[in-house]
């Protein structure tokens, strides 16, 4: 069977193609070709950690890190199983390792059980009431694939699975000020919802096409503004997070970055031009790290 290129938007080209054909299908299976996507789910562990006043807990961070890896190539190979009749259908998808044949669903099974057994690892470091917060996610994780079905707003389910280490970093630390992690949990939903309605800008006519429904569709020529908005609801809720923490308006100075450069991103956004959205999307990974540095000096500082 033929073997595909990488697809466009791979970044790691050079590592998983030094791999045998058989080895890179499931490399690209689990995504590794693709690490925005462990970046997008490691950074709301961070968030919550270190808002949570755990700038100490290295080890914390460094499990969460192996962690995201594993269950993001997890949920990629369960999205891809749930989703290879779908996924033949759009050409950016179609030479995934299922939808084009090449890995067959048992053997896609058993590399995510490989993967889950990771993720279990990552778990059993972690305390009793943050397992419990971690385990609860899986009903969420399970749903995801097929709300690209039934709802216009995939991208709202994405974000309570994507940004869920949040809240499992915060219980790890401490189990008060719920009010904060609540709102710093909305605010990255939101950011969620943003960042992915960019990502699924590459894909409005094929998904149209299929009938698959995502947010970018449903806002049509108000994507931009649309962005705009979830954007600034992450900000507004981050914000009442940050004073649920510091109650005075120096704490939220430490936003004004992330917001800067969120800004930016709604500003250049170009939705006609296909690789624009996408080093829009993939810029997130640097604003991860903006709002990561914003929750330490806020939650280094703040209440105990």
């Amino acid at each position: 069977m033929t073997q595909p290129s990488l697809v466009p938007d791979s970044q790691h080209r050079g590592l998983v193609s030094l791999l045998p054909p058989r080895l890179r299908d499931y490399a690209m299976l689990a995504r590794f070709d693709r690490p925005i996507g462990w970046w997008l789910l490691f950074w709301p562990c961070v968030w919550g950690v270190m808002l949570a006043g755990g700038e100490k807990r290295w080890d914390l961070v460094l499990w969460m890190l192996a962690g995201s890896i594993a269950m993001r190539g997890a949920g990629c190979v369960y999205n891809d199983i749930v989703d290879a009749d779908l996924d033949r259908r759009v050409a950016r998808t179609a030479l995934r390792p299922v939808a084009s044949g090449r890995v067959s669903k048992g053997a896609a099974w058993a590399w995510l059980l490989i993967l889950c057994g990771i993720g279990l690892v990552v778990l059993l470091q972690l305390r009793w009431e943050a397992q419990l917060v971690a385990l609860g996610s899986v009903v969420l994780v399970a749903g995801y694939p097929f709300m690209k079905r039934i709802t216009w707003w995939p991208q709202a389910w994405l974000g309570m699975v994507f940004t869920w280490g949040a809240l499992v970093g915060w219980v790890e630390i401490r189990s008060d000020h719920l009010e904060a992690i609540g709102a710093l949990y909305l605010g990255a939903i939101f950011w969620c919802i943003g960042y992915d309605t960019i990502y699924a800008l590459q894909d409005r006519e094929d998904d149209a096409l299929v009938g698959i429904r995502s947010s970018a569709l449903r806002l049509g020529s108000q994507v931009r503004a649309g962005v705009g908005g979830f954007y600034a609801l992450a900000l507004a809720f981050w914000a009442l997070a940050f004073w649920a923490m510091r109650p005075d308006w120096v704490g939220l100075v430490a936003l004004v970055p992330m917001a800067l450069h969120l800004g930016f991103q709604v500003v250049t956004l170009d939705p006609e031009d296909g690789e624009n959205p996408l080093a829009r999307f993939r810029s997130n990974r640097d604003a991860g790290l903006v709002m990561a540095l914003a929750c330490w000096v806020v939650g280094n500082a703040g209440i105990v």
